[in-house]
């Protein structure tokens, strides 16, 4: 996740843009502003913005504009926080428009919630698959049912798991994000072992492991200030990491944990090379392998 830019002055950027670290180069369209559900109890990234899907004139302007500034740029990406959430008819449209205008762009990228894909139907996802949306980004979190609720998530492992499959089904890749350390220093282990069986029923193209990071004014810092959260050690996240992956089984996914919130970034692309990732990550435990710094990490 990071910050955007405003290009020049003709893209219409409202406020905090988040987008995956893997949509770097794209194209960034704010297509919504903020989060349509917006109560996960350690994210604060649209506190600063009401729920809203922009006026159809400041998309189109914005298409406009990178069809004019932005032709070395081969992928678009949707922000902000969940743009699948958009009513279909608007949705074809926007990418309707992007493949008028934009006739270079390969792929188009989004957010997405469990809500927001339970709310298609399979032959709506087929059709923004044709339409040219190619990957989704899924915030998954946790495996654990319990936790899931704590965090406010809003929907349960087991309907993760069948949109997700949804997604899939539809043609669309599914990239889902899990959080190391959501479950604090108790739940730690429990938390790694049900969000790798998540993971391996779900079975998607890709899974990006990131560390929670205490924001101020959300609910999880509120916890932590008040003793009530006490987040992993640097050792209890790497065992953490471990368990996760010694539970997933992915038919052909790329697992990840370079994000800069993390200490040991590991790219494994599963089942080939899951013994190595874990032979990694023992060899870290042991001293042997350096850990990010401190001052490195970030969100």
């Amino acid at each position: 996740m990071a910050d955007c830019a405003i290009e020049g002055e003709g893209m219409h950027y409202e406020g905090t843009c988040i987008r995956p670290p893997s949509e770097a180069y794209s194209i960034l369209l704010q297509v919504t502003l903020g989060c349509s559900h917006n109560k996960c109890t350690f994210c604060g990234s649209y506190k600063d913005k009401r729920f809203t899907i922009k006026d159809d004139d400041v998309i189109l302007s914005d298409i406009l504009f990178a069809s004019r500034y932005m032709k070395r740029q081969d992928r678009v990406f949707l922000m902000d926080g969940d743009a699948l959430i958009i009513p279909q008819k608007r949705l074809v449209w926007i990418l309707d428009k992007i493949r008028e205008y934009l006739p270079w762009v390969k792929r188009v990228g989004a957010y997405a919630n469990a809500k927001s894909i339970r709310m298609k139907t399979d032959d709506e996802l087929r059709t923004l698959k044709e339409k040219g949306l190619g990957i989704l980004y899924l915030g998954v979190e946790t495996g654990d049912p319990d936790l899931l609720k704590e965090i406010n998530k809003g929907t349960s492992a087991d309907n993760l798991i069948k949109q997700g499959k949804r997604v899939r089904q539809a043609g669309i890749k599914l990239s889902v994000t899990v959080l190391l350390g959501i479950a604090g220093r108790e739940r730690s282990l429990r938390h790694a072992k049900a969000t790798g069986e998540l993971l391996s029923a779900m079975d998607p193209d890709y899974v990006g492991a990131l560390t929670v990071m205490l924001i101020p004014g959300t609910p999880l810092h509120r916890d932590y200030v008040e003793g009530r959260f006490q987040l992993p050690d640097e050792r209890e996240l790497l065992l953490e990491l471990r368990e996760m992956i010694a539970h997933t089984n992915l038919t052909r996914g790329l697992f990840f944990s370079n994000h800069a919130s993390n200490y040991l970034p590991i790219k494994a692309r599963l089942p080939k090379g899951k013994q190595a990732a874990l032979e990694q990550i023992d060899a870290a435990l042991r001293g042997e392998i350096g850990l990010r710094p401190e001052w490195m990490r970030a969100l």
